[in-house]
């Protein structure tokens, strides 16, 4: 519980979700259309795939899975190659956030016990571009699009077909990106013998039960059982096979969500706030989104622009690219700095420099792209 209580002190947006949310109750006094403000179903629905990746995460799969395609490489680029296309594609169904809490330490051993300490920051910034980007193709891929794909009401053919081609071009850019890294070609310095992560799956039953607790979770985000009855399936089954994955849920997501729902909500109900704010983002949700993304984050960015805006399409185009820039574009980008920060002190500098170049240029191919599409 102490862990808990300083975790919310030292989380700056969740902070700054509940200031706004208190502020604005002054305006507008709490009353029963509170409840109104906050779409259980993308937080039952975000609880849920949370505990069933974390239940995946707790049995080694996604390493394993790693360490298997990484038996056959032999030259850098190709080590690279692997390590950034996981984080594209595992995103896709893991999220952004999982994707690189997964496979960062992941690519930081792998490199170093392949003595390429040289290829680090490059492919750590290019994993965590890989994760934002490729996240942007599923409903399940990052918060925004969860809540988003339900507020919309989108069919799931409709949502891939409008992130499909934003994704297809920047699967091109990484493998164009990968001939930038020095010392592709040279071969990798013989591995140590011990540079696995793990030796084995784990248990073969539970892997079985959370594949099954996935597939619930996937046909509840396409509206085929209510998500109170998939939250309950997951409760129950995972507490009685392994509670301590009920504890891992990213709960300061889930109050970072529920603050900004009130705030937006609140704001909502003050015609002239309201007013000025539709006025404002009309015709410009692609730009608004991507400027606010730089400065408060993406999932914020969307929580606080969805109950204004009238493009929907171009909202959520907007907030995907718009993880791209700023080191806290995305929150998710800040898991990449920290795992590597911690091995790597002196070299924090490069790394955001070399972040930020690598950003910026992606955001402004994206950003150059859309006008042709």
């Amino acid at each position: 519980m102490k862990s808990f209580f300083r975790k919310i002190k030292s989380d700056p947006v969740l902070i700054a979700a509940w200031i706004l949310a208190i502020i604005s109750s002054v305006v507008v006094r709490p009353d029963r259309s509170y409840l109104s403000y906050i779409d259980f179903r993308s937080l039952g629905i975000l609880w849920g795939l949370m505990i069933v990746i974390q239940g995946f995460r707790e049995n080694s799969i996604f390493e394993k899975i790693g360490e298997i395609l990484l038996k056959k490489v032999q030259t850098g680029r190709q080590l690279a190659a692997v390590l950034i296309l996981m984080c594209f594609l595992g995103s896709m169904l893991i999220t952004n956030d999982v994707a690189l809490i997964t496979f960062v330490p992941f690519a930081l051993m792998t490199l170093h016990s392949c003595k390429r300490e040289d290829m680090m920051i490059p492919v750590i910034v290019l994993q965590t571009v890989a994760a934002n980007l490729g996240s942007m193709l599923t409903p399940i891929g990052n918060p925004q699009n969860l809540y988003l794909y339900g507020l919309t009401g989108m069919s799931l053919v409709d949502f891939v077909l409008c992130m499909l081609p934003y994704s297809l071009f920047s699967l091109l850019l990484l493998i164009v990106s990968l001939f930038f890294i020095k010392g592709g070609k040279e071969s990798l310095g013989e591995r140590k013998d011990n540079y696995q992560v793990v030796k084995s799956f784990g248990s073969k039953k539970q892997v079985i039960v959370y594949s099954i607790l996935f597939v619930i979770a996937l046909i509840t985000v396409l509206r085929i059982i209510p998500w109170y009855v998939m939250a309950l399936i997951i409760l129950v089954t995972v507490a009685v096979m392994d509670g301590k994955i009920l504890l891992r849920a990213d709960y300061i997501l889930l109050l970072t969500f529920i603050g900004f729902f009130i705030f937006t909500g609140n704001m909502g109900r003050i015609p002239a706030v309201s007013d000025f704010l539709r006025a404002v983002s009309a015709g410009k949700e692609f730009l608004i989104a991507i400027i606010a993304s730089q400065f408060i984050s993406n999932v914020p960015a969307t929580l606080m622009l969805s109950g204004f805006v009238s493009d929907y399409k171009e909202l959520l185009i907007g907030v995907n690219v718009g993880g791209l820039g700023t080191l806290i574009a995305s929150m998710a980008s800040l898991i990449s700095f920290k795992a590597y920060g911690n091995d790597y002190k002196d070299n924090r500098g490069k790394y955001i420099a070399v972040f930020s170049l690598v950003n910026i240029a992606f955001l402004i191919a994206l950003s150059a792209f859309k006008l042709f599409v």
